[in-house]
C-alpha cells in the first residue's frame, strides 16, 4: 500500500508491504542505490522479504521520486539519515509492526547509510547491507583526482550560494555522467530499471557528498547489534574491499556472504543472485530478527 509520512517538514512517499498471517510482525526499513527510487531495487527486495514474513517499507528519500525536498535529485547524506529515523518512527507506529523488532536494510549506497544509521539508533536491532557502498573519505582521498574534484564541486556550490540554479549532470550515459560506463546504463538507462519516478539527472554537488561522506564509521559503532554483508566477488562500483573492511571492523555477531556475481547491478535484479541474496538475508534474520509469520504480501 502507498503511504506517506513526514521527516521534519517534508512529506516522504513510501510503499508499505504487510505479510499475510497473524501479526504483529518484525519490520524492515530500506534505503537503496544512489539516484534510486522505491519502485526499483528497494521495492524488489522489500517484496521478497515481505514474503518471508516481514513488514517492509521502501520509500523515496527527500529530493527523490515522489517525496518532497529541494534541490530535486540532490544527495543529502544527513537528510537521508533523518529520513531513516522518520521511517523507523513511522513503522513503529503501525499496528501491524512489533515496535521492538526493527531492522535496517541497505543496497548499494544505501548499505553505508543503513550501517551508519543502525549504529546510532537504539530502535534498530539488526543491519543488512547488500552490494553495499561503505563510503569513506579516507579511501577516496588516495586518488590523484581528489583535490581537483573537491575544488570543482565546491565551486559549483559557491555559484549556487550566490544565487545560481543548481547544476546538473546525467546520472548515467556518457563520460560526464555521475555513474559513467556501460554497466549503470544497462540498468538505469534501459527498460530494465525504467520507472516514472526516476529521472536521468543528479546535481553536480551530489558528487561532492559521495566523496566526503563517512558511512564506513558505522562499522565501528554497530556492536553489539548483528550485521550481515552480502556482496558480489566482482564489483566495479562498490568495491569488494569495502565489504571486507566493513566486516573486519564489525564485532560479533557478524557475517559476510560472497555471491559469484560479476557486475554490481547483478544484485539489483538478476537471477540467481537476487534469490541467493534474499536467502542469505532470510537465514540471518531468522536467527537475529525472526519473523512471526510467513506468507504473500498485500
Amino acid at each position: 500500500m502507498r503511504v506517506e509520512f513526514t521527516a521534519g517538514t517534508l512529506r516522504l512517499a513510501g510503499e508499505l508491504r504487510v505479510p499475510t498471517g497473524p501479526g504483529p510482525h518484525p519490520a524492515l526499513v530500506f534505503t537503496g542505490p544512489f539516484t534510486g527510487v522505491k519502485e526499483q531495487v528497494t521495492g524488489l527486495y522489500a517484496a521478497r522479504l515481505t514474503d518471508l514474513g516481514y513488514v517492509t517499507l521502501a520509500f523515496d528519500h527527500r529530493n527523490w521520486g515522489e517525496s518532497d525536498g529541494q534541490p530535486r535529485r540532490h544527495e543529502d547524506p544527513q537528510g537521508k539519515l533523518e529520513d531513516l529515523r522518520a521511517a523507523v518512527s513511522y513503522v513503529r507506529s503501525r499496528p501491524e509492526v512489533r515496535s521492538d523488532a526493527i531492522g535496517a536494510v541497505g543496497i548499494c549506497l544505501g548499505g553505508g547509510y543503513a550501517l551508519k544509521f543502525a549504529a546510532f539508533d537504539h530502535r534498530v536491532r539488526v543491519f543488512v547491507g547488500i552490494a553495499g557502498g561503505y563510503n569513506s573519505p579516507y579511501t577516496m582521498r588516495t586518488g590523484d583526482w581528489w583535490p581537483g574534484a573537491l575544488k570543482s564541486f565546491t565551486e559549483a556550490l559557491e555559484r549556487q550560494d550566490l544565487g545560481a540554479r543548481p547544476e546538473y549532470v546525467p546520472a548515467v550515459g556518457g563520460p560526464d555522467a555521475a555513474m559513467a560506463g556501460d554497466e549503470p546504463f544497462e540498468y538505469y538507462g534501459t527498460a530494465r530499471g525504467e520507472t516514472p519516478g526516476w529521472v536521468n539527472e543528479v546535481t553536480r554537488a551530489s558528487l561532492r557528498e559521495l566523496i566526503t561522506m563517512d558511512n564506513m564509521m558505522g562499522a565501528d559503532f554497530l556492536s553489539p547489534k548483528p550485521g550481515l554483508l552480502v556482496h558480489g566477488v566482482v564489483d566495479a562500483f562498490c568495491a569488494p574491499e569495502g565489504a571486507h573492511e566493513a566486516h573486519a571492523r564489525l564485532s560479533e555477531p557478524r557475517k559476510l556472504v560472497w555471491l559469484d556475481a560479476k557486475q554490481h547491478v547483478d544484485l539489483y535484479d538478476t537471477e540467481p543472485y537476487v534469490t541467493q541474496a534474499v536467502a542469505a538475508v532470510g537465514e540471518f534474520l531468522s536467527v537475529h530478527l525472526p519473523a512471526t509469520a510467513r506468507g504473500s504480501h498485500g
